[in-house]
């Protein structure tokens, strides 16, 4: 595993992030695919095992058992200080409403350290943009979050870029805890962030850990193939139903350029991720240690320039999906 600095962070974190959507009780949210805590450990400690130390959840995935489910795992298969552990806010859970007011925010990261066993977390962030609560009381409250040493950092989530500029200087103009990431929606099919959210964070030494690396499984096997997951993903749909065709030929190109290194498709997707400037973990999710150590494969691969630009060349502009 290779490791990097996060952002303007002191946080060393391996070039892989594990997405911890994945790991929940099924009959705890709305995803009858989740993997239930048994499960879900023996993939935990086997990224654990070959050198992940940065692991992403959030209170709502499985309504909070994914948060349970991950504390009790990291606790028991590695000390607290050698993990870097991220959380996020917003989404309803239990009866804690969807918003990211003030009462919310300090009440959710609460509920979050409870519910993953830990006196503070790495990283806390906003999962999506508030339209119903002014931004400088969410603002001030992280800040508030980071002052009382419940959360060490902040990063935000899927927004417009003009929203994420708002957000930065309202915090540099009150001396308020300032974003450290960003987690936006970036993959080989979808590249819209690269217009103005990617220079954006480039330009403020924000982070970029990219969620959906692998289009929701569409860039790992034959175009037009299905998974139980896929079918069942109503949010996936959204991303992804009427593709392109030219989103088709990316992945056509995808696995030609995976035959002839003698590597999955996977791998070639991540590590073209990989290679973007400011791409500090591509968050990845896994429901077997095979998967796992498959997308292990990706931090060691290198695309040569002509690979790179046989994989971009056909990208038109989509739409813009995965936030309001």
């Amino acid at each position: 595993m290779q490791y990097n600095t996060l952002g303007k962070t002191n946080l060393k974190v391996s070039r892989l992030c594990l997405g911890c959507m994945t790991f929940g009780e099924p009959d705890r949210g709305k995803h009858a695919w989740t993997l239930p805590e048994e499960s879900s450990r023996l993939i935990i400690k086997h990224a654990v095992d070959n050198g992940i130390n940065f692991f992403d959840t959030a209170n709502s995935y499985s309504d909070g058992s994914s948060e349970e489910i991950v504390g009790r795992a990291l606790k028991d298969f590695t000390r607290r200080e050698d993990v870097v552990i991220a959380t996020k806010v917003y989404h309803q859970v239990g009866d804690l409403p969807e918003g990211l007011s003030r009462a919310q925010i300090l009440r959710s990261i609460d509920d979050s350290l409870r519910r993953l066993g830990t006196d503070y977390v790495d990283l806390l962030q906003i999962h999506r943009w508030d339209y119903n609560t002014p931004i400088e009381e969410t603002l001030e409250a992280l800040n508030d979050v980071v002052k009382a040493g419940k959360a060490r950092f902040i990063g935000a989530s899927s927004m417009h870029s003009e929203q994420f500029a708002q957000a930065l200087a309202l915090q540099d103009r009150h001396g308020w805890a300032r974003f450290a990431t960003m987690q936006d929606h970036y993959n080989l099919i979808y590249r819209e962030e690269e217009l103005d959210m990617l220079p954006l964070c480039y330009r403020e030494g924000v982070a970029v850990i990219p969620w959906s690396p692998l289009a929701r499984g569409k860039l790992t096997r034959p175009w037009g193939d299905t998974t139980a997951r896929s079918v069942s993903d109503e949010f996936g749909k959204t991303l992804y139903e009427g593709s392109a065709e030219n989103d088709a030929v990316i992945a056509e190109r995808l696995a030609n350029v995976a035959a002839d290194k003698g590597v999955s498709r996977a791998q070639v997707a991540l590590a073209w991720l990989l290679s973007k400037p400011g791409i500090a973990a591509p968050i990845i999710g896994t429901s077997r240690e095979q998967q796992l150590d498959d997308l292990l494969g990706a931090v060691d691969l290198t695309l040569e320039p002509e690979e790179i630009a046989e994989l971009e060349m056909a990208y038109k502009p989509h739409p813009v999906v995965g936030f309001k």
